[in-house]
């Protein structure tokens, strides 16, 4: 058994052995003594730039946690961007003094430089990182933890959980990024702390986790919502899953049946871990073993206000003597030391001046039986009053009623819907019918990309059909759609990269594809997109080659054709 180390500590030569094996890469084994090098070539290189924050992202990792605390031994506050999207990128930059990884003007590591430092335990009240929220109520919020509230939450994990985790070689598979506090702590902080393989497998798509499964040895899944929902049975788990410890699952709530399915395809129960950026982690259930009530994790302390919310109290929080009041609904359960979630507290916002509950909205459309999620959101428009935007991920049921009796009925019997809750003057005017809400790497639904749903970028699809593989859209090309300013004055068309804009959008919507890819192939414009086209956008998708073939055609023949790679090929 390994001993477990203070995240204070981790970077120190005394911690591990030299040739202690923190991460395998490409076959290769990363010793505790080649990590403390980059740890101080990284310090070296920050003690060199100004200012006191530095911006990280990184793809990698090892080498992201290799920056992480060269930052923290030279002094800087690392902010982690959660992504690299330009509303995020514009959000963060102006925050820091200098950036590392893949953000803009990187600072690299000072190899050189690397001998002189010497690594002395670190503060666990000053040293820290900030993070954002992902922006689910508005612009991203700033969250700034303390080394000691990180060390306190690994020291609970490995209360809990350390003997799941306990085996020689064991690999950590993600289907999280690490740049956000859930895969933080599982994948880096927590491994690293416990002197376990850090969790270098990253894994986009059901295929890539049957084929790491397949791995010989022990193996933890650390996942999320979007991708324990989305596991196809017609592959292959149980042989490849025989190693499998377990797996984690947080960053929203698990549907049921998506544990039922982890069970009877994986062999185990999901892990699930309630908390968030703010407060941390606070509890934790297996539904096989506890079904809905949830275990506050070792040093967390709850209690239920007179309003329903549950209050919390632990070491993960800024203060921890201090309870902190989350938006939470809850009822006790076990006599008292467990609890049951009961959804989220009213959002109460103010439309054409009538208070208005966004939840009740939101409950009374599920209620409708055609669709398994529903997002409410206020648009701010230019020279107009805010009004509410619904978007609906349709069942089966939903896309039926839908496609008989068309969006202006459909709207028409879901206001109808909302009459008894909602004053007339603030029911939605504006619907978004998705096949599945848009996700971040988390599997979180962001108010960024809800709101991008309405922006007049590109038409709401219309889904004429839908599989695991091939799908077909149709889209009607409003003459105000903002993609067609400048293209041209007078002539307006659909320029061609608003068209493999229109392609990479669908395919996230249709199979949770990524927006990122390689490259295009066989791209071939045959003749321009004009307002008032109705184009039928056909997709099919080849996740053994991660290949999005495209076509798009109208009445008036073939517009566009091709192929998108994406990153991961077998």
């Amino acid at each position: 058994m390994n001993t477990f180390s203070a995240l204070s500590e981790v970077a120190l030569p005394q911690s591990r052995a030299a040739m202690h094996a923190v991460a395998t890469v490409g076959g290769r084994t990363v010793s505790h003594a080649d990590w403390l090098h980059s740890v101080q070539a990284w310090c070296a290189a920050f003690q060199k730039v100004p200012g006191t924050e530095v911006g990280l992202y990184f793809d990698d990792p090892l080498s992201f946690a290799a920056s992480l605390w060269g930052a923290w031994h030279a002094g800087k506050t690392p902010v982690l961007a959660s992504d690299l999207q330009p509303h995020t990128l514009a959000h963060l930059l102006p925050q820091v003094q200098a950036c590392a990884g893949l953000l803009p003007d990187a600072v690299l590591p000072d190899g050189a430089g690397a001998a002189a430092v010497v690594l002395q335990p670190l503060s666990l009240r000053d040293a820290r990182v900030v993070m954002f929220t992902s922006g689910s109520t508005g612009a991203p919020e700033r969250i700034a933890k303390h080394l000691s509230q990180l060390d306190a939450e690994v020291h609970a994990l490995q209360a809990v959980f350390g003997a799941l985790a306990d085996a020689p070689g064991l690999r950590t598979l993600a289907t999280v990024s690490h740049q956000h506090i859930y895969g933080l702590l599982f994948r880096v902080l927590w491994p690293l702390a416990a002197g376990r393989l850090l969790g270098t497998d990253f894994l986009r798509y059901p295929e890539e986790l049957v084929a790491q499964l397949s791995v010989p040895g022990p193996a933890l899944l650390i996942s999320s919502p979007a991708m324990l929902s989305r596991l196809p049975d017609h592959l292959d788990w149980a042989a490849a899953s025989q190693g499998l410890r377990g797996i984690f699952s947080s960053g929203g709530p698990l549907p049921p049946d998506a544990s039922a399915q982890s069970l009877a395809l994986l062999g185990h129960s999901p892990t699930e871990v309630f908390g968030s950026s703010e407060t941390g982690g606070i509890a934790w259930r297996r539904r096989a073993e506890q079904g809905d009530a949830w275990q506050p994790l070792p040093g967390v302390q709850v209690r239920l206000a007179d309003s329903g919310c549950l209050f919390v109290r632990s070491g993960h929080l800024p203060d921890a003597a201090v309870w902190w009041e989350t938006a939470d609904r809850a009822l006790p359960q076990d006599g008292g030391t467990g609890f049951v979630l009961q959804g989220r507290a009213d959002r109460i916002v103010k439309i054409a001046e009538k208070r208005i509950s966004l939840t009740a909205m939101e409950n009374a459309l599920l209620a409708s039986g055609w669709a398994t999620a529903v997002k409410a959101v206020v648009l701010e428009l230019p020279h107009s009053a805010a009004r509410v935007g619904m978007v609906l991920e349709l069942n089966d049921a939903g896309w039926l009623v839908l496609q008989q009796q068309g969006r202006r009925q459909m709207g028409a019997a879901l206001r109808s819907l909302l009459e008894p809750c909602v004053d007339r003057v603030a029911l939605p005017r504006s619907w978004r019918y998705v096949a599945r809400l848009p996700q971040n790497a988390q599997g979180k639904t962001t108010q960024h990309d809800l709101l991008e749903l309405f922006r007049p970028l590109m038409p709401p699809p219309q889904w004429l059909q839908r599989s695991a593989h091939q799908a077909t859209a149709s889209l009607r090309v409003d003459a105000q759609l903002r993609v067609l300013d400048g293209h041209f004055p007078g002539a307006p068309i659909v320029p061609g990269v608003a068209q493999l804009h229109w392609v990479v959008a669908l395919g996230m919507q249709a199979f949770g594809i990524p927006s990122a890819f390689l490259r295009a192939e066989v791209v071939k414009f045959q003749q321009p997109i004009l307002p008032g086209d109705t184009v039928q956008v056909q997709l099919q998708w080849g996740a053994d080659k991660g290949s999005l073939q495209f076509a798009l055609t109208s009445e008036r023949g073939s517009h566009a054709s091709g192929r998108l790679v994406h990153g991961v090929q077998k």
